[in-house]
């Protein structure tokens, strides 16, 4: 299935892209006037095949995983907290649920990887493994256990386009995941440990110290390889980065576009992109974390965050806010008219400018 699902990611409809772009720079307003609405709204028609794309039904998903790096203290929070979340995110009253559902999305929580076992109506049961290896003295997990998770992620992902989602954003849940987000950060940035580990859920000096060791640690133990995703993703990663790049996966193949989140749903982008490079022209990043080695993840990727608002919740909150402004793109350019349509057609740009 992943050999399958990279092969039919294809380039942008660059046809689609040009009549996008004229039509949009036609519009009655000075050209350029409504900035970065109008380059997504443009990449839009890229993605979709659509020179006046359209947003209608719409999903979250969040995937949840342990990760076994826990007991290298590089958390305040417990591992049980990663299971016991996932109610209030079925039930709408987590930050997830209460945005998906200001955004008329649809919410899958996916237990992917989660150290328990989970009893918890509404959660699709998709357990590769019961939480990942301890990254510092071993690997995450073997290789075939990572495409499993990557597997499930383009099912996932498929599922919800072929029930008619035409946008998808990604949300994590997995206590400790900022370590092998670190991780996987350095390994393709060839970044300084210190330089892309921060304190995730604001942890003392003692925990950060911990956890950037932990991160040397598994860099030196695993040793990944860089120019293999699948490879990184097995040594330090997490199931839940997995299943989110899966999904990344399965949504370029699709025509689909997906909204990434912040540092945890960019680590998936990183992999995503290892795996299938092209698949970087389907994401769009939606806010800047204030997870310091999130802006450098979004370098990495070229893409250009939406929002600057000092989240870092994760779980797809960021991405869910973002959903409006994506409708909104497209709805500037399938609703305005044109100056021809305007019947003001000899109005010229510097004129306008003027």
């Amino acid at each position: 299935m992943l050999q399958q699902t990279v092969q039919r990611i294809d380039e942008l409809d660059a046809e689609a892209m040009g009549k996008a772009r004229d039509r949009m720079d036609n519009l009655i307003k000075p050209p350029g006037s409504l900035g970065e609405l109008e380059l997504m709204a443009v990449r839009m028609a890229g993605i979709t095949g659509n020179p006046r794309p359209r947003v209608g039904k719409r999903s979250v998903i969040v995937m949840a995983g342990d990760h076994g790096v826990i007991d290298e203290g590089v958390s305040a929070a417990a591992q049980e907290v990663t299971g016991q979340m996932l109610p209030a995110f079925v039930n709408g009253v987590a930050g997830i649920g209460v945005l998906a559902r200001h955004a008329g999305a649809a919410l899958t929580v996916v237990d992917i990887g989660v150290a328990g076992e989970v009893h918890v109506p509404g959660v699709l049961q998709r357990k590769v493994r019961p939480g990942t290896g301890n990254i510092a003295v071993g690997p995450a997990m073997n290789r075939d256990e990572a495409v499993a998770a990557l597997e499930v992620g383009i099912a996932v992902a498929v599922d919800e386009i072929e029930q008619g989602s035409t946008l998808i954003a990604l949300g994590d849940m997995g206590i400790g995941n900022t370590t092998p987000s670190s991780a996987i950060l350095a390994v393709f940035g060839g970044y300084d440990v210190i330089d892309v580990t921060g304190r995730g859920t604001l942890i003392n000096d003692e925990v950060l110290e911990n956890k950037r060791q932990a991160v040397v640690r598994a860099l030196e133990v695993n040793k990944p390889d860089r120019s293999d995703g699948v490879d990184v993703l097995a040594k330090v990663g997490g199931l839940e980065i997995a299943g989110l790049a899966g999904v990344i996966l399965g949504c370029a193949s699709r025509r689909v576009p997906v909204l990434v989140d912040g540092f945890i749903t960019g680590a998936a982008a990183l992999v995503a992109a290892a795996i299938a490079p092209v698949s970087k022209n389907y994401m769009f990043a939606t806010h800047q974390s204030a997870e310091p080695g999130h802006g450098m993840m979004l370098g990495m990727l070229g893409l250009t965050p939406v929002l600057l608002a000092g989240m870092r919740l994760g779980e797809g909150t960021g991405a869910a806010l973002v959903m409006h402004i994506i409708e909104a793109a497209c709805r500037v350019l399938d609703e305005m008219i044109t100056f021809h349509e305007a019947g003001v057609a000899d109005m010229e740009e510097d004129k306008l400018l003027k």
